[in-house]
């Protein structure tokens, strides 16, 4: 498994589907636990966990997750170890699932007709874009949905798990954030074909039998706003039924997802607004689009506008970004008078980084 979005980092550092209609409509399933239990902390770190971390180091360190006001971790892998010991320190322990973005050498060798096509024709199988490991699955295709819940049911089966934490459930970026256009070397004022996702004969057909219009007879489709429509809904589609998994399991559902509902649906598809989620995190790293830390607090409000109290959102911060601790405090004090629920961490969790979530428990 990669690394966390390591794709953003190295670029700062160098069968036909049914009509999809919004989640409101389709739901039947709404998620479990809702409410923040009395007593909880308040936020959350992500963590891709080392099985070779000793017992008495994991008990030491997720008591003082605990004592600091962290709710939760989310695991990027299935260690039992590092599951048990957060929860025994009186965590939330969570696994942190990438969903659409799936390189696994079983689905690349058995099941090549599941990866999205891009305009230009290109298949995230052979020919992924931007980085050799973005393998993007197509949303429409039934036989991709059924293996997506198979999978979710079978991770949230587990006893010591609380819940699914979705990664990478979007279509590829038609957009990248601003930072990352001069290491590669693109210019993204408009969608441009090799990036633009999913033109398989599964989204074109579901197109058509939505709106009676053909996809590839259109001049500009990229400006076909029914066209947009469609794939939003294809994601949310996929999200909402993971959701009813979740629900009948009676545990938790939450997603990783791009800053703000505006830049979610124009850079990658993602209409998280609509999902049938516990909670969601936005990843607000505000240098990745070139922008202060006080966009931290714009980004929460717009968030937490759109949601109209749907669920809580929790604004996702990226250590990197900050260039000392009085820049994390300002974020984080930030995101909780726009209306966060609490922060996410993703980076180094040290002493300090504890003593400012401390303050804003």
């Amino acid at each position: 498994m990669h690394n966390r979005r390591k794709f953003i980092r190295n670029g700062l550092i160098t069968a036909v589907a049914a009509p999809l209609v919004p989640a409101a409509i389709t739901a039947t399933e709404t998620p479990a636990h809702k409410e923040m239990p009395a007593g909880k902390g308040r936020h959350w770190v992500w963590i891709n966990p080392d099985n070779k971390d000793e017992p008495a180091a994991l008990e030491k360190r997720y008591r003082e997750f605990a004592a600091a006001g962290i709710r939760g971790v989310l695991f990027e892998a299935d260690s039992e170890k590092h599951f048990r010991a957060a929860k025994k320190a009186g965590l939330e322990a969570h696994r942190w699932n990438w969903t659409m973005n799936r390189g696994d050498a079983m689905l690349m060798e058995n099941h090549p007709e599941w990866y999205a096509i891009s305009r230009s024709g290109k298949s995230c199988h052979d020919q992924p874009p931007y980085v050799g490991y973005y393998r993007w699955l197509c949303p429409s295709k039934p036989a991709v949905q059924d293996f997506l819940e198979a999978e979710a049911d079978k991770i949230l089966a587990k006893e010591y798990i609380d819940g699914l934490h979705l990664d990478y459930i979007r279509f590829c970026d038609v957009v990248l954030p601003l930072n990352l256009w001069s290491n590669y070397k693109l210019v993204q004022t408009q969608e441009l074909p090799d990036y633009d996702f999913c033109y398989c004969n599964d989204c074109k057909a579901g197109f058509k039998k939505m709106t009676g219009k053909d996809i590839d007879k259109l001049p500009y489709p990229d400006a076909v706003l029914s066209w947009r429509l469609f794939r939003y809904q294809a994601i949310t589609h996929v999200v909402n039924k993971l959701a009813a998994v979740a629900a009948k399991r009676k545990k938790w559902i939450t997603a990783a997802v791009f800053p703000t509902p505006e830049v979610a649906r124009r850079n990658v598809r993602q209409d998280w607004t609509n999902w049938n989620l516990n909670a969601v995190f936005p990843m607000i790293y505000h240098k990745f689009y070139q922008e202060e830390v006080r966009w931290i607090g714009d980004a929460t409000e717009e968030g937490v506008h759109f949601l109209a109290g749907k669920f809580p959102l929790y604004a996702g911060l990226f250590m990197p970004d900050f260039d000392n601790t009085d820049q994390l405090r300002e974020g984080v004090q930030l995101a909780m008078a726009k209306g966060a629920a609490g922060v996410s961490i993703f980076g180094t969790v040290t002493d300090d980084v504890l003593k400012v979530l401390a303050a804003a428990r």
